[in-house]
């Protein structure tokens, strides 16, 4: 069961990132961009930015790890249950993620040396 702390130690190991605040909640940036948070307690989970066809996708999987509150309808983002992801799945989230709000020049360096 990943936690905070592994969400962190995989948002870290991608360039130009630090660990912050956004919303007032833990989160994260790239670039000064906020791309992850964690919510509140009483709310759960952890807010991560992706693609909207792949946040459908995600959905309709059945997964329980994967929901949505009517806050984040209509916005490119999905909520995650860190207890009940996969890390392998909660990295590609975390780098998708990443990868929405990293200025253009850091994506194409970050693509150019992880070819």
């Amino acid at each position: 069961m990943p936690t905070w702390k592994d969400v962190t130690t995989i948002g870290l190991a991608l360039p130009k990132t630090e660990v912050s605040t956004w919303y007032g909640t833990p989160g994260m940036k790239v670039a000064g961009k906020g791309f992850l948070r964690l919510r509140t307690e009483a709310e759960g989970g952890l807010v991560v930015l992706c693609d909207p066809e792949k946040r459908e996708m995600l959905l309709g999987s059945g997964d329980p790890a994967f929901y949505i509150t009517p806050h984040y309808e209509g916005y490119p983002a999905i909520l995650v249950n860190l207890k009940k992801v996969k890390n392998p799945v909660l990295r590609e989230l975390i780098v998708e993620s990443w990868r929405r709000k990293a200025p253009l020049k850091l994506l194409r360096e970050f693509d150019e040396a992880n070819r």
